[in-house]
């Protein structure tokens, strides 16, 4: 019997991050040890204010379904958080909340994409993007970022990158994966030139906002000088306040764009679990003070796995000012044979510290970056310390 899928589904990649999971799980099924650092999911458990506004709302007989684009309480909290933290004035039109921030990008690609459109993803990437792009028959346009510049993108580069079909910017700050964070500054310097490229629209992905090490405010793109009306602002609650299986992400952007938006997720999931809205409403109210800890302790790990990756050969890292990521560049190793395992690739450096070191990271290619691998440092000090032993050991 013939199995006739969509050219669409068989062209798209699997998310590296989900299969590395996948095949974590499977290998402790087994019975073996293997420490996960590719996740990138907070190890902490989701505080109890937010819980209890969760137990709450069921006790409240919260189980019908919800408005597409989110409780208008819910959005009213949203737009709080944007003026208080970015100092960005959203209005309830300009508003959606959607099943996670990757339902968000996705709506944003379907509405805005046209067959042959191009985006420009700086590299490195989240592993999601290329494919929502691809999926709307986007052209995903790749720039090449260096580790000497902490994998950011120059107004030089982007300049560069643009041609007639250009549509898009596509970029996140804190950066998942390298941890780097556009300043104030170098967003000024990318939208000196957007200003000469006026239909061009930006998705600043800010999942990460709140895991800031620099001590600086967080800069948003929407509230540079004239980029307001061209930005798709994305965020959510996954990461800071440890949600990420509640699935609650929002953007805020032009009321052309959100209604949009709001009409696609009509037709595909509308709208987002009840309690969970419920919940994220008081996680939104609440002073961003109430999560430093995480923050804190998130700050020790990358200091704490920094430290150990010096004494390993053949790692070069710079110093991440966000999320919860390094990204070392590991090219040393490509052509050299360890235990018998040629390493081509950061696919089989990868490969190799999962099967020898029992150690799952995910490889810079599905990255955009096939030099690097990403170590999630989302884990407990002590399995920080053991993984990079083990590493350390089946690397000597």
């Amino acid at each position: 019997m013939s199995q006739p899928l969509s050219e669409r589904i068989l062209n798209m990649s699997t998310s590296a991050t989900l299969a590395m999971a996948a095949k974590t799980r499977e290998l402790r099924a087994e019975g073996k040890d293997i420490i996960g650092l590719s996740l990138g999911e907070p190890d902490f458990n989701t505080p109890h204010f937010i819980k209890g506004a969760a137990i709450q709302a069921i006790n409240d007989d919260y189980n019908s379904y919800s408005p597409v684009d989110g409780y208008v309480e819910l959005k009213e909290a949203v737009i709080t958080k944007f003026k208080r933290d970015n100092d960005l004035t959203y209005t309830l039109p300009q508003v959606v909340v959607s099943t996670g921030a990757k339902q968000s990008l996705y709506n944003v690609a379907q509405v805005m994409l046209n067959k042959g459109d191009e985006v420009i993803l700086p590299c490195p990437y989240w592993v999601s993007y290329s494919d929502i792009v691809k999926v709307a028959e986007g052209v995903p346009v790749e720039v090449q970022t260096s580790i000497e510049n902490d994998f950011k993108m120059t107004a030089s580069q982007l300049e560069a990158a643009i041609t007639p079909k250009t549509k898009m910017l596509w970029f996140s700050s804190p950066c998942n994966p390298s941890g780097s964070i556009y300043s104030k500054e170098e967003l000024e310097a990318l939208a000196q030139v957007l200003k000469n490229h006026p239909n061009i629209y930006v998705v600043s992905d800010e999942i990460y906002e709140h895991i800031n090490y620099t001590g600086k405010s967080h800069a948003s793109m929407a509230s540079v000088d004239g980029m307001f009306d061209r930005t798709i602002t994305v965020n959510g609650v996954s990461k800071a306040f440890a949600m990420t299986g509640w699935r609650v992400g929002y953007i805020g952007a032009p009321d052309w764009i959100a209604r949009a938006c709001n009409k696609m997720q009509g037709q595909i999931t509308s709208g987002t679990n009840c309690i969970a809205q419920r919940a994220v409403i008081t996680a939104l109210n609440a002073d961003p003070s109430t999560v430093k800890y995480m923050i804190d302790e998130f700050k020790e790990r990358r200091d704490l796995v920094l430290n150990l990756l010096e004494g390993i050969e053949g790692f070069q890292t710079n110093t991440p000012e966000g999320a919860f990521y390094v990204f070392p560049n590991i090219s040393y190793f490509f052509g050299k044979t360890l235990r018998g395992k040629t390493i081509n690739n950061a696919n089989d450096f990868s490969l190799y510290l999962l099967e020898e070191a029992l150690v799952a990271t995910v490889t810079g290619d599905a990255f955009g970056n096939p030099n690097c691998i990403r170590i999630s440092y989302a884990a407990s000090q002590d399995q920080i310390k053991e993984a990079i032993k083990r590493i350390k050991e089946v690397l000597e």
